[in-house]
């Protein structure tokens, strides 16, 4: 149910490695409780976060739920089809859905992260409390 490729948090966003930048997104457990969304607000592109930064949030018929950065970095890209189409999280929350690109300097330290076995885990503690 969760890639392989990607880390996530207790937070329930998840991050993906690729070619020196960080992709930024939340996971299908996190759209599931939100339940269908309507609007998304992201950051600029070239707003600089470290990591456990709020950088967002996310507006659904339920509520209204904050997005932090696992990752220190500069914005380098937002998900522009959000503004017109925010259910693209509930249809694809590790694809399409994804939030926002991010630069690192340096490799970024994913340290503090689960992986996907780690995260399945994880949410089926949650689901059964």
């Amino acid at each position: 149910m969760y890639p392989d490729d990607l880390f996530y948090t207790d937070e329930h966003e998840w991050v993906r490695i690729d070619n020196g930048g960080v992709t930024l997104g939340i996971t299908k457990f996190a759209q599931d409780e939100l339940g269908d969304i309507v609007f998304v607000e992201l950051p600029g592109v070239g707003s600089v976060f470290d990591a456990e930064d709020e950088i967002g949030s996310i507006e659904s018929v339920k509520a209204v739920a904050e997005v932090f950065t696992p990752i220190a970095g500069e914005i380098t890209e937002i998900n522009e089809a959000l503004t017109e189409r925010p259910e693209l999280i509930n249809q694809d929350p590790h694809g399409d859905g994804w939030l926002v690109r991010l630069k690192t300097d340096g490799e970024p330290d994913v340290s503090d992260l689960m992986g996907a076995a780690e995260y399945q885990e994880f949410v089926s503690d949650s689901d059964e409390e």
